[in-house]
C-alpha cells in the first residue's frame, strides 16, 4: 500500500523541531517512509490576535504549500497522512479541502480556530491550556463539535511545553504514543 505523509510547520516551529521532528519519525516507522517537509517563508511580524495579518499569512503560506505539491498525483496513495502544526493545520485542512483529500488524516499539533472551518473527517488534535495562540476551551469544542479527537495538556503553551523539562519530555512521549495509534489507524 503506496502511503505518504506531508508536514505542514508554523511558522515559527519548522520540522526540526520536537513535535514535527518525531512526529515524522514515528510515521516514518509506521510505513509512511514516503514524506514532504513543507517549508515556508514569511515575514510579517507578530500575526497573533491581528486577524488581518493571519488572513494574509495564511494565503502566503497556502499558496507556498500549493506550489510545493503540485506535482503530487494523489490518486497513486491508498494512505495520505497531513502532520500539521498552527497555521500549518488550517493550510493543511485547507488543502485537503480545495483538492478533495476527504479521505487524508490530520494529525494537528496545537490547531487554529480557523482549522476547524475546513471540517478534516479523520483527525486528531493536541492543545495545551496555556497556549496563547488559542482559546483552549474554543478548540475543545470546536474539535468535539467535529467529532475530532483531542488530548489537552495542562499548562502547556504552543509548543506544548510548560516549565517543566521533565514533564515536558513526559508529554512529548504522551503525544508520539498517541501519534504512532493514530498513525496504526487507532484512536
Amino acid at each position: 500500500m503506496a502511503k505518504i505523509a506531508v508536514y505542514f510547520p508554523g511558522i515559527g516551529y519548522h520540522g526540526d523541531k520536537p513535535l514535527l521532528y518525531y512526529g515524522r519519525k514515528i510515521a516514518c516507522e509506521q510505513g509512511y517512509q514516503e514524506y514532504r517537509n513543507m517549508k515556508y517563508t514569511y515575514q510579517a511580524g507578530n500575526i497573533r490576535g491581528n486577524a488581518e495579518k493571519m488572513q494574509e499569512a495564511y494565503e502566503v503560506l497556502f499558496s507556498q504549500a500549493e506550489a510545493q505539491l503540485a506535482d503530487m498525483v494523489w490518486a497513486d496513495y491508498e494512505d495520505v497522512l497531513f502532520v500539521s502544526k498552527s497555521v500549518g493545520t488550517i493550510i493543511a485542512a485547507s488543502y485537503a479541502k480545495k483538492y478533495g483529500l476527504g479521505r487524508a488524516r490530520h494529525i494537528l499539533y496545537t490547531p487554529l480556530a480557523q482549522t476547524f472551518r475546513f471540517a478534516p473527517e479523520q483527525a486528531v488534535a493536541f492543545i495545551g491550556t496555556a497556549d496563547p495562540w488559542s482559546d483552549t476551551e474554543e478548540i475543545i469544542r470546536l474539535a468535539e463539535g467535529n467529532h475530532i479527537p483531542i488530548t489537552v495538556y495542562e499548562g502547556c503553551n504552543h509548543s506544548l511545553e510548560g516549565d517543566d523539562t521533565l514533564k515536558n519530555i513526559e508529554n512529548l512521549k504522551d503525544v508520539m504514543q498517541r501519534t504512532r495509534d493514530f498513525c496504526k489507524g487507532g484512536l
